[in-house]
């Protein structure tokens, strides 16, 4: 009983010593956001009046009245219109939103519906649509049909393609695009200047324990027996999408140290008993002045401590630096309407101004549980910073 209340001690100790060593370096980011609040409210954007539709439909305000998970928004130039697919239907497919200033959406309805010539059964998450030679590729994640060990998570990613953006989307093959051997899902297809397609995903947490510091602390304290991780991979795609090229790459991983600076908020999900798991998924690749970014989330999708980081390459399969400014978007801590928690699984989209946005899912007082899209102005800055202006629920133009 002594040994169990001193490593009890000795890990609270510890986490407190380690949080207490991140304060120096996440004291003048809190500072700024905090200024960017207090400035945004003090001089927030006005309303405008009710017969003012021009000025109105140029002011945005978070979060929109759409309940959605792992937004995703493309641009389509042919017809200078914005639409938003994400996880909505997850027991039979997806459906879109389309807009032309990013504030108004119109629900089009299900652009995909699975059939029975699907080779998905369920969890219909995470579409992400994209243009290649005038055709639109929807890459997504779903339940496998095929099952024979009886496995409770058998996730693989697919394709659909249309010639609308609108759809409907067809499954392009009758399979997955291949079959990794265990569980992946958020689907992020890169196109790099060369021509070559990546893909990058998540391998799941499901029966995939992991080793580390974090671990063996939980299990010498009595709190969970083992730690299961979500790992972050990224491989080169065919060009037609027919499968693979090569073997996948390990691009990001929990941190395996107690020391490392992002153990502390990638662990979370962890540390406050949400679960016995640690998530790295929902990536997105971002090329930029010859350099890769990808930006991911860690944490529970459906708790608070849903947050983003990020990290930058050379190469668009690494290895990857982790910023030591993560995270760069998680809840604001407030205690009111304004409160926002849960920020995750986010994409970058630049727009026609050459600015850029942050699309994301969050969870309001207002909302509880359902997950509600967010979208706030980011940049890249000159020294290779990615920076979030958010999350903010207040008037703001996004697209000026």
């Amino acid at each position: 009983m002594a040994e169990s209340v001193y490593c009890e001690r000795y890990i609270i100790a510890t986490f407190v010593m380690e949080a207490l060593e991140l304060i120096h370096v996440i004291m003048l980011k809190i500072f700024f956001i905090i200024l960017f609040n207090f400035l945004s409210q003090v001089f927030p954007a006005e309303e405008p009046a009710n017969n003012d539709a021009v000025s109105r439909s140029r002011l945005h305000k978070n979060p929109l009245n759409i309940r959605m998970g792992d937004p995703f928004i493309l641009y389509n130039d042919t017809d200078d219109t914005f639409y938003m697919y994400g996880t909505t239907d997850p027991e039979k497919g997806f459906r879109a939103y389309a807009s032309k200033n990013l504030t108004e959406w119109k629900d089009l309805g299900m652009v995909y519906e699975k059939s029975a010539l699907s080779w998905g059964k369920d969890c219909f998450w995470a579409p992400e649509v994209y243009v290649f030679d005038n055709k639109f590729y929807m890459f997504y994640s779903a339940n496998w049909k095929h099952n024979p060990l009886g496995k409770e998570e058998v996730f693989r990613i697919g394709v659909a393609v249309s010639d609308s953006p609108r759809g409907p989307f067809q499954d392009l093959h009758d399979n997955p695009i291949f079959d990794p051997g265990y569980p992946i899902i958020d689907a992020n297809v890169f196109k790099d200047e060369d021509g070559q397609f990546y893909l990058y995903y998540s391998r799941c947490c499901y029966e995939h324990p992991v080793e580390s510091e974090l671990s063996r602390r939980m299990r010498a304290s009595g709190y969970y027996s083992e730690i299961e991780e979500s790992w972050i991979y990224g491989v080169r795609l065919k060009p037609d999408f027919s499968g693979i090229e090569g073997e996948p790459t390990l691009i990001l991983t929990p941190p395996a140290e107690m020391a490392d600076k992002q153990t502390i908020w990638e662990s979370q999900s962890v540390l406050s008993m949400e679960a016995n798991r640690r998530w790295t998924e929902g990536s997105f690749i971002i090329k930029e002045n010859g350099k890769y970014f990808i930006m991911y989330s860690a944490n529970f999708f459906g708790g608070q401590h849903y947050s983003v980081g990020y990290a930058v390459s050379d190469n668009p399969l690494g290895p990857f630096v982790k910023s030591p400014d993560n995270p760069i978007l998680q809840k604001n801590n407030k205690n009111n309407e304004h409160a926002v928690s849960g920020t995750g699984h986010c994409m970058a989209l630049r727009l026609k101004n050459d600015k850029m946005v942050c699309v994301y899912h969050a969870r309001t007082p207002d909302t509880g549980d359902a997950r509600v899209v967010f979208i706030d102005p980011m940049e890249i800055t000159d020294d290779g910073k990615i920076i979030v202006y958010g999350p903010n629920t207040l008037y703001q133009n996004i697209l000026d």
